[in-house]
């Protein structure tokens, strides 16, 4: 384990710095592609961006991102996974080591994490105000709540199996909100097309959780890649890479997105790369970083080309 990259008190210059790296603030671009891919989507059905609409959308995303990660540091040190970790691959996974290295406090980590979310909460009701949007409000509030529950008690989603599930739905319906804030209605078909940029999103929190999995067992947090023997776990990458990349193929046939959407399978070769070093280390965890980079390079291209389909 390297831990010469991680947080130390001396290594910020003021609580500015400390807490804007407590955010994990690399990690915030997950949120902000699939925010930005709804608003595509609209441009693609001919629809105008308010931009000052945009921009809070945008920002409302970021915090909300950096309040689950906050929070999530916070209640993995409450039940001891992050104290257990020897085998963290920093800083991908093992969370952020504010609380363990003592840069940050638990009550210090708990109040900036409540703090992200109540900056959320006052920037949705602004739009709730100015947009006319029915359904904007309850998928802002059930965003907040899957955000929350990933990790917090009682519900505590991922130790219960449930943390794939809800990294999908999360990261699914970004794009429904910034459509929402764009047209004013639902629309079925930006939350299916949205569906695999948030399956190989959940490709990312699944193959972290190997690294972790030791440390995970032990504070009963009992993801599937902690329930499964890893000879079975290591195979799930594969399907869940495997239903995203099919659904391309089956929404560009279907009409929902235009031929030119196929170029946005061409990180299915970073994602063979992964899912191969997955296969070859999954009880080497250690040596999964080369897989974890191209997990992220796959999500984050596949986005960003995506949008581009729409754009043009």
């Amino acid at each position: 384990m390297n831990t010469q990259a991680e947080p130390a008190i001396e290594k910020f210059p003021n609580k500015l710095a400390i807490y804007f790296a407590a955010t994990r603030p690399p990690f915030i671009l997950a949120t902000i592609i699939p925010i930005l891919l709804g608003f595509a989507y609209g441009h693609y059905h001919g629809f105008e961006i308010n931009w000052l609409h945009f921009f809070l959308a945008v920002l409302a995303g970021i915090f909300l991102h950096a309040g689950v990660n906050v929070l999530n540091d916070y209640y993995d040190a409450l039940n001891g996974t992050d104290d257990f970790n020897e085998e963290r691959i920093y800083p991908f996974t093992g969370g952020s080591r504010f609380i363990q290295n003592e840069v940050l406090s638990r009550s210090q980590t708990r109040d900036f994490g409540l703090g992200l979310i109540a900056a959320v909460v006052l920037i949705g009701l602004y739009l709730v105000l100015h947009v006319d949007a029915s359904l904007l409000l309850p998928l802002g509030l059930f965003g907040i709540f899957i955000g929350w529950a990933y990790s917090a008690p009682p519900l505590q989603l991922n130790s219960r199996g449930l943390g794939e599930l809800t990294v999908l739905v999360g990261f699914s319906l970004l794009p429904l909100g910034a459509w929402l804030i764009q047209t004013g209605y639902f629309s079925l078909s930006v939350v299916l097309i949205a569906l695999p940029l948030g399956a190989l999103t959940c490709n990312l929190l699944y193959i972290n959780q190997f690294p972790d999995r030791k440390a995970d067992i032990q504070a009963k947090k009992m993801h599937w890649v902690a329930r499964l023997p890893i000879s079975v776990s290591r195979w799930g990458y594969w399907i869940i890479s495997g239903v995203a990349w099919l659904l391309i193929v089956v929404f560009v046939a279907q009409g929902l997105l235009p031929t030119l959407s196929l170029i946005s399978l061409a990180p299915i070769v970073l994602s063979f790369i992964a899912g191969m070093e997955l296969l070859k280390y999954s009880d080497q965890p250690q040596k999964l970083e080369v897989a974890i980079k191209m997990t992220i390079l796959t999500m984050l291209s596949h986005g960003i080309l995506l949008i581009i389909s729409l754009l043009f």
